[in-house]
């Protein structure tokens, strides 16, 4: 005689479970399928981030390399001023008339020239080196600089500034630097 197995034990699936198992996996598929399209969208923001960044310390530092006197070095009293009211005329914030970036016979030679600068109005535009040769491939990026006077560590207003450097690139990425001089070389002209 045959034995007949019960008949709980030769069942397959229904088709609740199956459909459970389809939208189960369904949505896991979908979850990582959107975290892998996110991750290669976003894969080129660090490159675009760190090359902003590079420009913006690029920039700062350059400015931060600036005399800070109390005359403009082009000032004939500026290595013999012991006050800003021994200057020719008093020192300002912004380049001087007919001082640029790129200029061989007037460049800015004051770290407060540099107030305003922008590379998207400067002449030559764009993120350029000081002889003015532009890098094409950096088109897509916009410095703009500004330098204000602020007290630093108990030195009051006036006798530092703060420069800011910010630069924007594509999708909207945009870095900011600050960085401070102080007047600790008041007469030390280039």
């Amino acid at each position: 005689m045959r034995r007949r197995p019960p008949p709980s034990a030769g069942r397959g699936l229904t088709l609740v479970e199956l459909l459970v198992f389809i939208v189960v996996v369904g949505v896991g598929v979908a979850g990582i399928l959107s975290v892998l399209h996110f991750t290669a969208r976003h894969s080129s923001d660090p490159l675009v981030e760190k090359q902003a960044l590079a420009i913006a310390e690029s920039l700062l530092e350059e400015v931060l390399l600036m005399p800070f006197t109390y005359c403009d070095p082009d000032d004939p009293n500026a290595p013999t001023a012991t006050g800003p009211s021994d200057c020719t005329t008093p020192e300002a914030l912004g380049p001087e008339p007919g001082e640029s970036r790129y200029s061989a016979t007037s460049p800015f030679d004051n770290v407060n020239d540099y107030h305003g600068f922008d590379t998207a109005t400067a002449t030559p535009a764009g993120i350029c080196d000081l002889a003015g040769n532009c890098f094409p491939e950096l088109s897509a990026y916009r410095a703009v600089v500004a330098v204000t006077p602020e007290g630093v560590g108990g030195v009051p207003t006036g006798a530092g500034l703060r420069v800011t450097v910010t630069v924007t690139g594509p999708a909207g990425t945009s870095v900011t630097v600050d960085g401070y001089r102080t007047r600790h070389s008041p007469v030390a002209v280039p």
